[in-house]
C-alpha cells in the first residue's frame, strides 16, 4: 500500500476521534471530564503529532503534542469522588 495514502488515512481518523470528541462535548453527549473525552483527544491529536513529522511541520508539531500532553494529564489526574 502506498504510504502517502496510509498516511492520509491516519490524518483522517485522528481528525475523526478529535472532532468526535468536540461533536460529543458540544451536543452534551459526551462530559469533558470522562475517560472516553480524553481518550479520544488523547489518541486523535497523538496521531496527528506523529503525522505532522513528515514533512516537518513545526506549528502543528507543537499544537498536538500539548494537545495530547494535556489530555493525557487528564486521564491520569485524580477523580473527585461525589458527596
Amino acid at each position: 500500500m502506498d504510504m502517502a495514502l496510509v498516511r492520509q488515512i491516519a490524518g483522517f481518523l485522528g481528525a475523526l476521534l478529535i472532532l468526535i470528541a468536540y461533536v460529543g462535548h458540544q451536543m452534551g453527549w459526551m462530559n469533558p471530564r470522562s475517560i472516553n473525552y480524553n481518550v479520544l483527544n488523547a489518541v486523535g491529536s497523538a496521531i496527528l503529532c506523529y503525522i505532522a513529522f513528515h514533512p516537518f511541520q513545526i506549528g502543528f508539531i507543537i499544537l498536538e503534542s500539548v494537545w495530547t500532553l494535556i489530555s493525557i494529564y487528564a486521564l491520569l489526574r485524580p477523580r473527585r469522588v461525589a458527596n
